[in-house]
């Protein structure tokens, strides 16, 4: 069985188009949504609607930890649109998921990161897309379970959630052989950013269930660029799968 992983696609549908060739299954791992290429300030929702020079002063607040004036920043300029905020977005949105969800291949398993919104996926998804959250699936021999989003931060995007609703997904999946997530276990070398130069949320609840259940591969992405890509902990080899928006490349996983 071989099976090909992707995360924070951020709007790289040319390349995902071919994530899958070679592979039995895709799994991607969310984010599939650009508002913000911190890389090219030109790409994305937000310098669509607000110019780049915009977008350069909002990284430069964000990379700051400024995030008082980072939002102060977007509520002067939303409210000088034409149409509300959450409209202006959600058009947007759709636009890029009409694209990326025509872009998987069959099979898919998927599940949401922190800049998704779920409730859009369902419109998208086609018959060889298979949406999963707190869920498990039965891939090649090996039981897979899928947890979807991110845990709530000071950048508020849009699928961030409590850590008790966080835990109940992780506790509901019981043991698997591969843990699917959005966000890494919440281990200081998986969950630092070197160019950010800080850390990201990662999940306690995902860290107590590898010691306790043991799966054999726990993959994840949302670091873009971790201390630490790979490590083990205690059997359960830990995997960043990469930012695929910028690699274009699936990590490949085979039993």
């Amino acid at each position: 069985m071989r099976v090909h992983v992707v995360s924070d696609v951020h709007g790289n549908s040319d390349a995902l188009a071919r994530a899958g060739d070679g592979a039995d299954a895709l799994i991607c791992l969310g984010d599939l949504v650009l508002f913000l290429d911190y890389a090219d300030h030109s790409r994305g929702i937000f310098p669509d609607l607000f110019g780049t020079a915009n977008a350069d002063r909002l990284v430069e607040l964000r990379t700051a930890r400024r995030f008082d004036e980072a939002r102060d920043l977007g509520r002067s300029l939303w409210a000088g649109l034409a149409v509300d905020r959450d409209t202006a977005i959600e058009s947007a949105v759709r636009r890029q998921y009409a694209e990326l969800f025509a872009a998987f291949p069959t099979p898919t398993y998927a599940t949401y990161g922190n800049v998704d919104i779920p409730t859009l996926w369902s419109e998208y998804a086609g018959p060889g897309t298979t949406v999963l959250d707190g869920q498990r699936i039965e891939l090649g021999g090996l039981v897979v379970g899928f947890v979807g989003g991110g845990l709530r931060t000071p950048m508020r995007t849009p699928y961030e959630i409590s850590d008790e609703e966080y835990a109940a997904k992780v506790e509901a999946l019981g043991e698997v052989d591969v843990l699917c997530s959005h966000i890494p276990p919440d281990v200081p070398d998986l969950t630092y950013d070197t160019v950010a130069r800080r850390f990201e949320r990662g999940s306690r609840a995902l860290l107590d269930a590898l010691r306790r259940t043991r799966p054999r591969y726990a993959l994840f992405g949302h670091v873009h660029q971790p201390l630490v890509r790979r490590m083990r902990i205690g059997s359960t080899e830990c995997v960043n799968v990469g930012h695929f928006a910028s690699t274009g490349r699936p990590f490949a996983l085979e039993w």
